[in-house]
């Protein structure tokens, strides 16, 4: 390491794994942000989280980030590269606006799970509240339990899968995501519609169930997407914007 580097930064963030017990979440947070420091560390362990917030947030580099325990708000939000494992429930909006990479929560999500959320993957083992994947923009979002109202509300781009239930209102004001529900839809929202699963869609779900590690038939699954009623111009005339 860069000596220079080193006198610059205190002693207590040049390392892999962190207490937040003992360790504060801005020194995590700042080594994680070190390019210097990622570099040259690719596994970083995070313990005793407390359910404090923001940790783990804004990482632009390819390591792996394993949290052991519950999260607050914005757990690994605009995380870029990353590959984020949380052991136990987070707080609202994980994963907000993240760019790419991937984060797992292995409990439950709070709402707003992955937010505005532009690419990479988020699974969620248990169930997530409401407005789950809210104005997404290209992120994969795969929930082995259930959602909650308002969820994919303006959904832009992007695939929702949900392997349980969903609340009211799914899909409402939507643009071009995909959802998958193998569960009951309490109710669908304006211009949300359920559509056919053709093939492609078929091999589209089962890829995206590989990946985030659950067992499940597409087949059980429906698809809902947009009616495309609500658009400001049509698609289909684009051309002539």
């Amino acid at each position: 390491m860069n000596t220079a580097f080193a006198e610059k930064i205190s002693t207590s963030i040049l390392k892999d794994e962190f207490d937040l017990s003992v360790d504060s979440i801005r020194d995590l947070n700042q080594a994680l942000h070190s390019k210097e420091l990622t570099d040259s560390i690719v596994d970083w362990k995070v313990s005793n989280p407390g359910g404090q917030h923001n940790i783990a947030v804004g990482i632009k580099a390819p390591v792996n980030v394993t949290i052991d325990g519950h999260a607050g708000y914005y757990c690994a939000g605009m995380n870029q590269e990353a590959h984020v494992i949380v052991n136990g429930n987070v707080g609202v909006g994980v994963a907000e606006n993240m760019m790419s990479g991937s984060v797992h929560i292995k409990g439950n999500a709070s709402q707003a799970a992955g937010a505005t959320a532009h690419g990479g993957l988020l699974v969620i083992e248990g169930d997530a509240g409401a407005r789950c994947g809210i104005s997404m923009k290209g992120v994969d979002i795969v929930v082995g339990g259930s959602i909650g109202h308002m969820s994919c509300f303006m959904g832009q781009a992007g695939r929702l899968v949900v392997c349980g239930d969903a609340g009211d209102a799914l899909g409402d004001s939507l643009y071009e995501t995909r959802i998958y529900v193998k569960g009951v839809v309490k109710s669908l929202g304006s211009d949300c519609i359920e559509k056919e699963m053709r093939q492609e869609h078929l091999e589209e779900l089962a890829e995206l169930l590989s990946i985030a590690g659950f067992d499940e038939d597409p087949a059980s699954f429906k698809r809902y997407g947009s009616a495309r009623q609500l658009y400001n111009f049509k698609v289909d005339n684009a051309s002539a914007y």
